[in-house]
């Protein structure tokens, strides 16, 4: 009987050690992803600038993304987005970003950043600043995408 017990009890740690195992593969790692939002928001911002406004943001919205700007009603998914795009054209404006703070859910999955935006307009080269805040979400490919993007505008200067 006491032999039993035992394989019992073996058999008992090792479905543990196992269940643990598989239960900590399976956790958030910080370590990998720290810093993921702040280089694709970047990469987003250097996307705008090379590239244009419109096109950059149709590549990293999701499609069901959300759009928050002054004295509009919110555009959702990036067919809405396309569709406004459409109407006019951002070669005359450079807008870029820079992100200052990035934060992560325990899951790994969803984040936000915010930062500092430069409107610039290339004819003129006069300057609009403003403050961002974009919610990413990771889409099934691994990549990030955003869920939501919205800024104010009016940021002064800050004196040297």
């Amino acid at each position: 009987m006491m032999k039993k017990k035992n394989g019992v009890n073996i058999m008992l740690f090792v479905f543990i050690i196992n269940l643990i195992l598989i239960l900590s593969c399976t956790k958030h790692n910080k370590g990998e992803t720290q810093f993921t939002l702040l280089k694709t928001d970047r990469e987003f911002s250097m996307m705008s600038a090379g590239e244009g406004m419109h096109k950059a943001f149709l590549f990293y919205v999701a499609d069901s993304g959300v759009l928050l700007r002054d004295n509009s009603y919110p555009l959702v998914g990036r067919q809405a987005l396309g569709s406004l795009f459409e109407k006019g054209t951002d070669t005359s404006f450079v807008l870029t970003w820079e992100p200052l703070y990035e934060k992560l859910s325990e899951s790994g999955d969803l984040g936000y950043t915010y930062g500092v935006f430069t409107r610039t307009i290339r004819a003129s080269g006069s300057t609009a600043r403003g403050t961002y805040v974009t919610i990413w979400q990771k889409q099934k490919d691994g990549s990030w995408k955003f869920v939501l993007d919205s800024g104010t505008q009016g940021l002064p200067y800050a004196p040297e």
